[in-house]
């Protein structure tokens, strides 16, 4: 995967930041077939995963508080992020897939990020 900095000219110094984060780390992760990827993605008001497998290039399990049903849930943006974790952890043992390499995309292991790690290990997703 390659990206360009240079193409970011109009960004804000954060999200570039973020960005060389999240290039670096993409350097030492890779999701095998035998242990995926799971990648967190980070908006203001939404938070997705995704278990990627690399070699073949395909999602394996997927949740997102864009979804209907966690659309409906009352809670802060954190509990949210609980409620996707392990629904992406139930989702991903259904595929068959029991551990992962977690991927936080250049972002801090805090928060909603963190809560999101956490509830996936509980609901038995190995990191």
């Amino acid at each position: 995967m390659a990206v360009s900095l240079s193409q970011h000219k109009g960004t804000a110094a954060k999200t570039r930041s973020r960005l060389r984060r999240q290039v670096r780390g993409r350097k030492k992760i890779f999701g095998a077939p035998d242990r995926p990827r799971l990648v967190v993605t980070r908006s203001a008001r939404h938070i997705t995963a995704q278990v990627i497998d690399d070699v073949a290039g395909h999602t394996l399990a997927y949740a997102s508080t864009m979804e209907g049903d966690l659309r409906v849930v009352e809670g802060d943006k954190s509990a949210k992020a609980r409620q996707v974790g392990e629904l992406v952890a139930t989702r991903a043992k259904a595929a068959g897939v029991e551990q992962v390499v977690f991927d936080r995309a250049g972002n801090k292991y805090h928060g909603r990020i963190a809560a999101l790690a956490d509830a996936a290990r509980e609901a038995g997703l190995g990191f």
